[in-house]
């Protein structure tokens, strides 16, 4: 846990200024997305999201995560994620249509990078050991609420492997005393079920097994099982260590 928090300190001290560099274009372009959604608003946003996870992948677990011996395997992680961005930008897959369906939840998570390092601050972290908005949970969180923001048509490989990160990160919460994870952990239940509930809808016609209409029980059976998973974990984080 030392070395994790280390390399988290050396991240931040080290690239603080690019960070809110960043940080700012994400900003800029995701209100430029809302508002006006013209074609090359729509392609920046997915450079950006290319550049910003191989910044992951790089930067901040092949370089200033050296240090952790498994960086080199979520250095890989991340850069598979980046190169789905780039056949997504290649392709058009996702195309960044509003459905209004989520949009508070998604404001919510779109949010939710500038409350990790608030919630580091209550807990009595201080700079540069603490969390940041542009690391890799709250990249994925901010991910998910883009998606679910424009969630007419998604890349459902990607949405895949969020959900995957963001079962790690339940795991980190225990192992690594990082609370702050519980926000993406909590915000991947939601998100899972309405991405997938989503897709299947728009699928509707086809003949699928199980059957359309077991599909929205089986998907609400699995978001309640990681309810159920997340609430333990919160009850072991809680209760006072020997």
């Amino acid at each position: 846990m030392e070395i994790f928090w280390r390399t988290i300190a050396y991240y931040n001290s080290a690239t603080w200024l690019l960070q809110i560099v960043i940080i700012l274009i994400g900003i800029a372009l995701t209100g430029l997305l809302i508002d006006r959604p013209r074609p090359w608003v729509k392609m920046a946003m997915k450079f950006y999201m290319i550049g910003l996870y191989t910044w992951i992948s790089l930067v901040y677990y092949y370089i200033y995560c050296e240090e952790r011996s498994y960086n080199g395997v979520m250095a890989m992680f991340w850069g598979v994620m980046a190169i789905i961005w780039i056949w997504d930008a290649i392709t058009g897959y996702t195309t960044f249509e509003r459905t209004h369906k989520y949009d508070l939840l998604s404001y919510v998570l779109l949010a939710m990078p500038f409350i990790y390092p608030l919630v580091s601050l209550a807990r009595g972290l201080s700079f540069p050991e603490m969390t940041s908005p542009v690391m890799p949970c709250s990249v994925v969180v901010f991910t998910i609420g883009l998606l679910l923001l424009f969630a007419q048509k998604v890349n459902m490989f990607l949405v895949l492997f969020l959900c995957h990160w963001s079962l790690i990160g339940l795991s980190k919460t225990y192992f690594f005393q990082i609370p702050e994870d519980f926000l993406l952990a909590s915000a991947t239940i939601p998100g899972l079920y309405l991405f997938f509930r989503e897709y299947f809808l728009n699928n509707l016609h086809a003949d699928t097994k199980p059957k359309a209409k077991y599909i929205n029980w089986l998907l609400i059976s699995v978001c309640v099982g990681l309810a159920v998973l997340l609430t333990t974990t919160m009850f072991l984080e809680l209760v006072p260590k020997g």
